[in-house]
């Protein structure tokens, strides 16, 4: 019994000390916001044009990364609004098609910052708003 119990007690203690390690490793990160927030049109079904409005955040690992971001701002702001205005209604409407573009935009910009700075800088990009007509 008390074998046991010394046994859960070191794998909680090891697991106490692998998330405080990770929330260490996570102080790091920073975020960078296109402002304005991106509004393009896309192609629509409907006699009108169709329009997206978007809030992007790109996630990059150290604060020193938000320098370059900022100076490519306009570049990854183009290549973001060309993704959205090529795509059809029924792919910006539904989650699983919002969720394609998403990754679309992450692959695009970070190839786009790797060929500007030599390496891939964005972790992750989050849609913090997403509207669309």
């Amino acid at each position: 019994m008390i074998k046991w119990l010394a046994a859960g007690l070191l794998l909680l203690s090891s697991g106490l000390c692998s998330a405080a390690e990770e929330e260490a490793a996570l102080a790091d990160y920073a975020y960078y916001g296109f402002e304005p927030e991106i509004v393009t049109n896309y192609i629509s079904n409907r006699k009108k044009l169709g329009f997206v409005k978007l809030s992007v955040e790109l996630m990059v690992k150290a604060p020193e990364d938000l320098i370059a971001i900022e100076h490519h701002d306009p570049l990854l702001r183009a290549a973001i609004v060309e993704i959205l205005g090529n795509q059809p209604e029924a792919k910006i409407k539904s989650l699983t098609g919002r969720e394609e573009i998403r990754r679309e935009c992450y692959d695009m910009v970070n190839r786009l910052m790797e060929q500007e700075t030599g390496r891939p800088l964005i972790v992750n990009l989050l849609f913090t708003t997403y509207l669309y007509d």
